[in-house]
C-alpha cells in the first residue's frame, strides 16, 4: 500500500462538525490513504482572543501537508475580526477558486435541468483585498485593487482548466465600462490570453447582464472567469439555481497549496440537530481527492453520491414530496452514500476522472521581460472632510491655493464634478476630492510642490484626508475622470 497523504482537516463552527464528522467517515469507508492532522480554527480561536481566527501552530500544519480541507467557520460579527478564508487564501497565495455548478435534474428541483457550469474566481485581489477607511463623518472607503500578474494567472487558470476538461468556452464578466482601469485592465488580460487558446471559444460579458444571463439561461455557459467579488456572488447564485447551495464544493489552488470546502456557511441555527446536508463538502472533498492522485476514491464516492440523490435519499434542504423518497438527517445520509459505494447512478451521468489532477495548479506562463513604463506625475487629488458651505463656496476657496506649478482644475463629490459649473441638484456629502495638475502645459508637478500645496492647505485650516498622486504611464493618462468632468 502506498504512503498515506498528509491532510490538515478543521472541523468548523456550527454545522461544521458535523458535516465534516460525516464526509470523514464516508472517506474511511471509500478506502482514502490520508493522514489527517486537525487543527482549531475560527470561532473559539476568535474568541479566545486571536483577531485572525487561526493560530501560528495551524499555519505550521497547513505548510508541512499542503493541502487543507475545512468545514464552514463562524467569523463573530463587529469587533474588527477579518475573513478567515479571505485571510487564508491569500496568504497561501490561493489564487483560483473553482466552483462548478451542476443540476441533478429531475432529483433535484431545479429550473435549470442541463446547467453545468464551472466559476473560475480569482480569490486575492478586488476588493476583497479588504482595505477599508473610515474618512469622514459620513464616507467609508474600500479599494480596488486588481494587478496584471494576477489577472493573468486566474485567467490563464481558467482556459487551462477548460483545456484539460474538455470545456469549450470560457467567459469572462466585469464591469468595465464604469471601472474602466480595474475591471479594464482583466477584460484587457482576458483578451490577451484568450488568443493564445484557438481551440477554446472566448466572449466577455457586462457583469450585469451576463448576471442575468446567467440566471435565465445557464446552459449558455461553460467556464466563467471573474474578479473576486462578482465570483463570490455569482457562484452562489449559480449553485442556488443549479439546486441548492448546499450541492457545491470549491477548490482554492495556488502554485505549491489547496484548499477544499462547501461554498455554504456555518449555518449556526441548523448545527447540533443531525439536520444538515454534507454534500458540499463532500463534493469539495471529492475535487480534493483528485487533487492529490486518488482518482479511484473520488469516482466512488462521487458516483455513490450521486447514486444517493437518484434513490430519493434526501436531506431537508433538497427533500421535496412526491419526487423525494425518504428525508434523512446527516448521519444517515452520509451511511447511505456508504451503501451504496461501489455502485452507479442509473440516470444521472456516471463520473470518470482522469489520472491528471482536475484541479492541479496550472504552470504560470513565464511572462517576457517588460519595458517598465514611463512614468510622469502630473498632478494630485487632495480629499477634504469639509461641511460649511457649498460646492461654490469651498470652490472659491481652494482655488485660491493654487500656485507654485499646481492648479485647481475640478473638484468633486462622490465621483460627481461639482466645481467649475457643478449642478444645484447634485447631493454632496461631506468628502470633497480637489483636483491640482500643472499650470502649464507639458509639465509634469514634482514632489516637493504636492509638499507645499498641501502646507497652504493646512495653513488655511482645512482638513485634508487623504491625496492621490495622478500619473501618466507612457503618455497614457493613468486615472478615473469624474462623472460630468
Amino acid at each position: 500500500m502506498s504512503k498515506p497523504v498528509p491532510i490538515t482537516v478543521a472541523h468548523g463552527d456550527g454545522i461544521g462538525p458535523e458535516i465534516m464528522a460525516a464526509t470523514l467517515h464516508i472517506l474511511k469507508e471509500a478506502g482514502a490513504n490520508l493522514e489527517i492532522e486537525t487543527i482549531d480554527i475560527g470561532e473559539k480561536v476568535y474568541l479566545a482572543g486571536n483577531s485572525s481566527g487561526i493560530e501560528p501552530s495551524a499555519w505550521e500544519s497547513l505548510r508541512r501537508t499542503k493541502v487543507f480541507l475545512k468545514a464552514p467557520i463562524t467569523t463573530p460579527q463587529g469587533g474588527g475580526y477579518k475573513s478567515l478564508n479571505v485571510t487564508i487564501r491569500k496568504t497561501l497565495g490561493l489564487y483560483a477558486n473553482v466552483r462548478p455548478c451542476v443540476s441533478y435534474h429531475p432529483f433535484v428541483e431545479t429550473k435549470h435541468p442541463v446547467m453545468n457550469v464551472v466559476i473560475v474566481r480569482e480569490n486575492e485581489e478586488d476588493l476583497y483585498a479588504g482595505i477599508e477607511h473610515r474618512q469622514t463623518e459620513q464616507v467609508m472607503q474600500c479599494l480596488k485593487l486588481i494587478s496584471r500578474p494576477g489577472s493573468e494567472k486566474i485567467v490563464r487558470y481558467a482556459f487551462e482548466y477548460a483545456r484539460r476538461n474538455n470545456r469549450k468556452q470560457v467567459t469572462c464578466f466585469t464591469k468595465d465600462n464604469i471601472m474602466k482601469l480595474t475591471d479594464g485592465l482583466f477584460h484587457k488580460v482576458f483578451d490577451e490570453i484568450a488568443a493564445e487558446y484557438s481551440d477554446i471559444q472566448n466572449e466577455h460579458w457586462i457583469v450585469d447582464i451576463g448576471a442575468a444571463k446567467l440566471a435565465d439561461t445557464p446552459e449558455a455557459f461553460d467556464v466563467i472567469v471573474m474578479p473576486n467579488l462578482y465570483g463570490d456572488v455569482l457562484s452562489d447564485v449559480a449553485a442556488q439555481i443549479a439546486g441548492s447551495v448546499g450541492l457545491a464544493g470549491s477548490a482554492n489552488i495556488g502554485e505549491n497549496m489547496a484548499m477544499f470546502e462547501a461554498i455554504h456557511g456555518s449555518a449556526p441555527r441548523r448545527a447540533r440537530q443531525n439536520l444538515a446536508n454534507p454534500s458540499g463538502l463532500l463534493l469539495g472533498t471529492v475535487m480534493m481527492l483528485v487533487h492529490i492522485g486518488e482518482t479511484d476514491v473520488a469516482e466512488r464516492v462521487h458516483n455513490a453520491w450521486l447514486r444517493t440523490i437518484e434513490d430519493g435519499i434526501h436531506t431537508y434542504d433538497i427533500y421535496e414530496e412526491g419526487k423525494s423518497k425518504q428525508k434523512v438527517g446527516t448521519k444517515e445520509f452520509a451511511e447511505a452514500v456508504v451503501q451504496r459505494l461501489g455502485q452507479m447512478p442509473q440516470t444521472l451521468k456516471t463520473v470518470k476522472y482522469k489520472s491528471t489532477a482536475e484541479t492541479a495548479p496550472v504552470a504560470q506562463a513565464a511572462r517576457p521581460p517588460q519595458a517598465r513604463a514611463k512614468k510622469e506625475l502630473v498632478g494630485v487629488d487632495v480629499f477634504l472632510d469639509w461641511t460649511r458651505g457649498t460646492a461654490n463656496d469651498l470652490g472659491g476657496s481652494i482655488s485660491q491655493l493654487s500656485g507654485d506649478g499646481t492648479k485647481l482644475t475640478m473638484m468633486s463629490n462622490r465621483g460627481v464634478k461639482v466645481w467649475p459649473g457643478g449642478h444645484a441638484e447634485t447631493f454632496c456629502s461631506d468628502h470633497w476630492r480637489c483636483r491640482f495638475l500643472s499650470d502649464t502645459d507639458g509639465n509634469g508637478v514634482s514632489h516637493p510642490q504636492i509638499i507645499s500645496l498641501l502646507k497652504r492647505f493646512a495653513d488655511a485650516g482645512f482638513d485634508f484626508i487623504k491625496t492621490e498622486n495622478l500619473y501618466n504611464f507612457d503618455g497614457e493618462r493613468g486615472y478615473s475622470l469624474d462623472q460630468g468632468e
